[in-house]
């Protein structure tokens, strides 16, 4: 049977219908209650209600993308033990309604980053992209972190330099923009002050702290999301390696791998995004599959392109630097192997993660949020079908 097709969506706002979704050919939505602030209980009735929307459509909520985890637990400071306990309760709440898989994850205080969400293509479409030295210049000389320059290389900081040199106010506010102001599916947004303020807040949180503190929140949500019969899937990093001076624990398979240990129950999972995990050329994407495999509760489908300076923009989801083939391949093999071995967990939803802006879509008039375009992802689910079906007709597995 083939993996189950999901889709982005946030909610009655999204210039993407849940109509859309349907034509794309997905069967299942991934989203969740952006509404809500961070650390708030999510009440049943609230879930009731999105959840009914989404089914008036002929779909289903497959997959909750995010519950977010509050800063307070990252830090374990201030309110930390009551929003472990709202954590708790809004799992509870999900489960009563049917929903059994839940993404988070445990990046302190920003989630994905880009620096330019308008990167011009070979062919005229534009994409995501994270420029290391752009980001550098913000750090440096926009954001002006204490402690910053002793992160980067001279050479680093001259290409820094450079760039802020050539660069205009428009420029500017451009990036700062991007890199704080709060991308789709981003738990909040900052001004330059507040954003040194929160940055203040993480001073005494290196890579040991925030491992012990994610732990710790692990084993207290995921015995109850084991007994409400749902599937945690922690989102790696991105960029998958320290920006701002903060630690990122979930970036490599060792980090996943010290992630599992510390909380051995099935519940305890992966998303698989092959993005992320795909910036670093020492993540072998295939054999995590292959090796952790068993721990995958949800997939994140997309290519990168790697540059050297640790700078990396998005690719079309066949091309860049994943082997999407041997991912697809292996991600069948262990479908395969849960329906042998008895796993109702088998459906293993996936979604086109990300997509270029292209043909109508590239419309100045037209509202779109950046990477989450309707036609970027359909040309990236209709490729990631096609691989699939021609995958599970070739008898390769």
């Amino acid at each position: 049977m083939p993996l189950e097709q999901t889709w982005r969506w946030f909610g009655p706002t999204d210039p993407v219908s849940l109509s859309d979704v349907k034509q794309a050919g997905a069967t299942g939505v991934v989203s969740a209650l952006h509404h809500l602030p961070n650390g708030a209980v999510w009440p049943k009735d609230a879930i009731v209600y999105h959840q009914s929307l989404i089914e008036n459509a002929g779909l289903t909520w497959s997959v909750v993308e995010s519950v977010p985890v509050h800063d307070d637990i990252k830090r374990q400071s201030g309110n930390w033990v009551q929003y472990v306990q709202n954590y708790q309760e809004t799992l509870h709440n999900l489960a009563a309604c049917g929903i059994d898989t839940v993404c988070y994850n445990f990046m302190p205080i920003l989630d994905w980053t880009r620096t330019d969400l308008d990167f011009v293509m070979p062919d005229g479409a534009t994409g995501l992209r994270f420029d290391a030295t752009e980001f550098a210049a913000f750090e440096l000389y926009v954001l002006k972190r204490p402690q910053a320059a002793a992160t980067y290389t001279d050479l680093e900081q001259q290409k820094a330099k450079h760039w802020l040199n050539q660069a205009t106010d428009t420029d500017l506010q451009r990036l700062t923009r991007n890199v704080i102001a709060g991308l789709p599916g981003s738990e909040q947004g900052y001004t330059v002050p507040q954003f040194l303020d929160i940055l203040a807040t993480y001073q005494h949180i290196g890579d040991h702290e925030l491992r012990h503190n994610l732990y710790v929140f692990l084993n207290q949500i995921a015995p109850v999301a084991q007994a409400v019969g749902i599937g945690l899937a922690i989102h790696p990093d991105d960029p998958p390696y320290p920006i701002l001076g903060l630690p990122r624990v979930v970036s490599t398979e060792a980090d996943a791998r010290q992630l599992l240990a510390a909380c051995q129950l099935p519940s305890n999972g992966l998303c698989f995004c092959t993005g992320s995990y795909g910036v670093r050329a020492d993540n072998d994407l295939v054999g995590m599959v292959q090796r952790l495999g068993s721990h995958i509760h949800f997939v994140h489908l997309r290519a990168t392109q790697r540059a050297h300076d640790g700078s990396f923009q998005e690719a079309n989801h066949l091309e860049g630097d994943v082997d999407m083939y041997g991912v697809m391949k292996a991600l069948l093999a262990e479908q395969k192997k849960r329906i042998a071995t008895g796993r109702t967990d088998f459906r293993l939803p996936f979604r086109p993660d990300h997509g270029h802006k292209m043909l109508d879509d590239l419309n100045a008039a037209k509202a779109t949020n950046p990477g989450y375009t309707a036609i970027g992802r359909l040309r990236g689910l209709a490729e990631l079908r096609g691989l699939e079906m021609g995958i599970a007709r070739s008898d390769v597995l």
